[in-house]
């Protein structure tokens, strides 16, 4: 196995051969597999344990068997100790979510902190079957059973082509030492009775099952390959990007067969999950919205849009003082006195300043504003000014005003309001220019 596994870093992985690498090591046999490959082909390597606390003294007893084993290899090691039942507690999630999140946070922190490269996990190939079974069992699109990918940003699983029969067979003839994991054998967990049931009678049906299974991951990703590269090409044809919004246009969208498949493609990655009612939202009438955790969906005549949640500050109301000529927040403006209005321009105006009463306010639009556009005698509710001018929802909650006193000056980038306009009596020209 030392063998194959030196071709595989040489051919597969040549950049671990020069780089900083942290290893992730349980104690289990493929991590402690793991860590006697790499020591034996020279990598520069680091272990980091977690001591997740989960099994009482067997959890110490772990963190104990690595740092003797890593003092052996004369390896340097990271160990932290982890309350995860309480945490899971607090953030009302699985002990095995919380697990993982910790794992992970913990070693990107030391990735950063001590200029690591990347990090190694000993995920192998009964590990990727046993995944795609998981995601297949619980309905999955075709980007989840394509296994467990061999890289992942700065995560890189060098066992990822080895089964465990090869591990096993390394361990026991090269006398390498590891700890069980009682957790193990409890089938509680979805993943050990795949490992203990199913995969066993997989195996008796078929012996040559992870070689199969290896051919079907190959050929899923050339599939997935092709779908990616469709979904980018009608991407740029009915999505446009506008600052943190994405507008899809239904009118080009819906003419696709199987447009269902883009909206997953696209939306999936975002942590949407309720396909039935996004399906049915291209139907839908304007103004309905889905969620998930960090975005919202919102049908809006012709388009969805999509956008990241925010959370808006207390504050509503933000006063501008005479004597500032710029703000930051909420918005970015500059207020400057010039001589003629010959700049005007979409994204500033030009205005009396001694109509202006200080402070000046920022706020959002509500029910019941109504101001002078410019260019017209009378008056108009701020609602009335959406509907003509076709404002989303969305740009109706993204609209902001600037005020004086209870007066619009402006609706900021979109139409100045008449009563504070330059005329000949003006004697001091105020410039207020926005920038996005």
């Amino acid at each position: 196995m030392l063998t194959k596994f030196q071709s595989h870093i040489n051919e597969n992985l040549p950049f671990l051969k020069k780089n900083k690498l942290l290893l992730a090591t349980s104690g289990g046999i493929d991590s402690m597999v793991l860590l006697h490959l790499c020591h034996q082909l020279d990598l520069d390597i680091r272990v980091a344990h977690c001591n997740f606390q989960l099994r009482g003294d067997e959890s110490d007893e772990d963190e104990d068997f690595v740092k003797s084993q890593t003092e052996k290899l004369q390896i340097p090691i990271y160990i932290k100790k982890f309350d995860t039942k309480s945490y899971a507690e607090e953030e009302k999630l699985s002990i095995q979510v919380v697990a993982r999140n910790l794992r992970y946070e913990w070693f990107n922190t030391l990735l950063i902190n001590n200029d690591y490269d990347y990090i190694l996990t000993a995920h192998h190939l009964d590990d990727s079957l046993e995944t795609f079974l998981i995601n297949f069992t619980r309905g999955s699109g075709l980007d989840g059973l394509t296994g467990i990918p061999q890289q992942n940003e700065s995560i890189v699983r060098p066992l990822l082509p080895f089964s465990r029969t090869e591990i096993e067979i390394f361990a026991k003839e090269n006398n390498v030492e590891w700890r069980e994991d009682s957790s193990n054998t409890s089938d509680n967990y979805l993943r050990n009775k795949l490992r203990h049931d199913v995969i066993p009678m997989l195996k008796k049906i078929n012996p040559s099952l992870l070689h199969s299974f290896e051919n079907t991951i190959s050929n899923l990703k050339q599939a997935q390959s092709l779908v990616d590269d469709a979904s980018r090409i009608i991407y740029r044809k009915v999505v446009t990007d506008i600052n943190f919004q994405k507008r899809i246009n239904l009118t080009e969208l819906i003419q696709l067969p199987n447009y269902h498949a883009y909206l997953y493609q696209w939306l999936e990655p975002l942590g949407f999950s309720d396909w039935d009612s996004i399906n049915d939202l291209a139907t839908a009438q304007s103004g309905k919205q889905i969620h998930s955790q960090n975005h919202t969906l919102l049908k809006d005549r012709n388009e969805l849009i999509v956008f990241p949640k925010q959370e808006y500050e207390k504050t509503t109301l933000f006063l501008i003082e005479k004597e500032q000529n710029e703000i930051k927040f909420p918005l970015k403006i500059t207020f400057c006195n010039v001589d003629d209005i010959s700049l005007e321009a979409t994204n500033c105006i030009f205005v009396d300043e001694d109509k202006l009463q200080y402070p000046l306010v920022i706020r959002k639009w509500k029910e019941g504003d109504w101001f002078y556009p410019l260019g017209m005698n009378g008056k108009k509710k701020l609602s009335k000014f959406f509907k003509d001018e076709k404002f989303s929802l969305l740009d109706k909650s993204n609209t902001w005003l600037l005020c004086s006193e209870n007066q619009i000056v402006w609706v900021i980038e979109k139409r100045q309001d008449e009563r504070f306009k330059v005329t000949e009596e003006t004697t001091k020209i105020l410039k207020i220019n926005y920038t996005a």
